[in-house]
Order: C-alpha cells, then structure tokens, then sequence
C-alpha cells in the first residue's frame, strides 16, 4: 500500500513522501460526514497506521542492515521534536493514538466460561490466564518442570522479552492440572515436555498451538454467551481482580511480569471499587476538614 501510493523505488522515498502516506491514510473513508463514535477520525485508525508505517520502519531497517538497493536511512520518522522556551528537547508521537482500557469479565461471566469448558486441560489453562495473570504464550510455554505444585508457583521461562519470573497461582489451578495430568495427558502419549498437547487427531501429544487455544476459547465463549472474549481479557481480568483486592500495585507488575510499573497503572483505573473505596476516604476527610467548617 505504501509504495502504491509513493511509487518510488526505496533508495528515492523521502520523509516527505512518509507524511503523504499519513495524510492519504488520514482522507474519510466512507464519506466527509461519517467518522467512528471512538475517536472521532474519518480515515483509518490511528493504530492502522502506525501498524503500518511500522511495516514500512522494518522494511527500510532491512534493507539499510542489507546494504541493498543503496538505502542509507529509514525515511520513517519515529517522533517529532517539540520544545517550549525553557524546556529540554522531549519528542512527540509521530501517530498519537488513544489509550483504551481493557475489557475485564465480571464473576458470573468467569463462572459461565468454566461451566462450558470440556476437558481439564482446557480448564487448567483458562485458570493459568483467570487466577494467574500468564499470557498466552506463557501458558503455552510451560513445561512439566516449571510447575511447582508444593509451593502453589510455576516457573515462566518464555515471559515476553525473553524475561524470566516466578508467578503463585491459585490451589485450584494445581488440582485441575493434576486431573489433566492423570488421565488426559498420560492417554495422549506426548513426544514434548511442554504441559499442555494436543489431545486427538493426526498432531495428538504435539504442544498445543496458540492458534489452537484461541479455537478453544472462541467456542466456549459462544457456548457460554459472552458478547467479547479473548486470552488477554483473562489476563486483564485477573490482574484486575488482585489489584481490587488490595494487592499492591508493585505486586501485581511482579505478577504480570510488566518491566516497567506505567505498563501496571491501567490496573488503577480498571479497578472501580478500590478507586471508589479510596474517594470515599478522602471525601470523608475533605468533609471533615473543609466543609464542616464552612457549616
């Protein structure tokens, strides 16, 4: 799409010709008067072009680490410099786009979610996502010797980034893994030490794949009826769930394994019933010490 509409070859593309691509990429795309209720734009979404135009910043770091087709520089700029008097340098997004909270399920959704799962091993990974806070690809990750039932922990070796940690989850989830363990797993005859396999068909015992746990999900949620459902949201829902119970917020980034605490912040405003806890505490302080006296 980018070069349909620069129509040069890549050692020629400039900046300028970037800035064209946005702002083509900006024009309405269903008529001058119709824009979506989310962010009020008319053309693409704010994130279809920056997924974009990071396409185009990976093509030219490539043919730049290449040295092919004479390309010395990525024509992609990844901010714009803004300074007011008095101020240090500091960039601005090239693409700014709006930040949205994550969708959480609320108790009788989990429940309906867990009453439609069929097999144990289908349970102990919603459980791992649900009462663990583990991505996806760490709940696909996990190996046999990661799990540490005496302890109520699992060892996460495939954390995003390569990072490692060691995350407590819930007794529930140890004892569902033990029943698959016993009679779901043992029956599939794996050829992998990884937990959680296929359990029939021609790839029966092979690690289970994420496409495969994203078909498990989408069946269980029209099974159960749920408007929206995805392996992040149980994510969500689980950390979101620890931080309104009381859990500090450093402990929930170490339970997520977010390398930094502003990845952990969204937490805050998810979670409604701490927030509105604490207003009410401060309220009643306010009252006391402002408006009481004004009475």
């Amino acid at each position: 799409m980018f070069f349909a509409f620069v129509r040069e070859e890549p050692v020629a593309v400039t900046t300028a010709d970037v800035l064209g691509f946005i702002a083509d990429q900006r024009k309405p795309r269903a008529g001058d008067n119709v824009v979506r209720l989310e962010d009020g734009e008319a053309g693409l979404s704010a994130r279809t072009i920056r997924r974009r135009l990071s396409s185009v910043s990976g093509l030219f770091s490539y043919l730049i680490a290449c040295g092919d087709r004479g390309v010395e520089a990525d024509p992609v700029p990844h901010g714009l410099a803004a300074r007011r008097p008095g101020e240090r340098q500091r960039g601005v997004p090239l693409i700014r786009t709006p930040r949205r909270l994550p969708r959480v399920l609320n108790p009788e959704e989990v429940n309906a979610l867990m009453g439609v799962l069929r097999t144990h091993r289908d349970r102990a990974m919603v459980e791992a996502m649900v009462l663990g806070g583990l991505r996806r690809c760490e709940v696909l990750g996990l190996r046999l010797e990661d799990l540490r039932p005496g302890e109520n922990r699992v060892f996460v070796a495939e954390g995003k980034g390569g990072h490692e940690r060691i995350v407590p989850i819930s007794a529930r989830f140890f004892a569902t893994v033990g029943a698959y363990l016993n009679s779901e797993r043992a029956s599939a005859s794996p050829t992998d030490d990884r937990v959680f396999v296929v359990l029939k068909g021609r790839r029966r015992g092979l690690p289970l794949s994420a496409s495969g746990l994203d078909e498990i999900v989408d069946g269980a949620q029209q099974r159960a009826a749920l408007e929206h459902l995805t392996c992040h949201q149980l994510r969500h829902t689980c950390l979101t769930r620890l931080r309104e119970a009381g859990m500090a917020l450093e402990a929930v980034q170490a339970q997520a394994g977010h390398r930094s605490i502003e990845s952990t912040r969204v937490y805050l405003h998810l979670s409604s019933s701490w927030l509105a806890e604490e207003y009410r505490r401060a309220d009643e302080l306010i009252g006391a010490d402002v408006w009481g006296t004004a009475g």
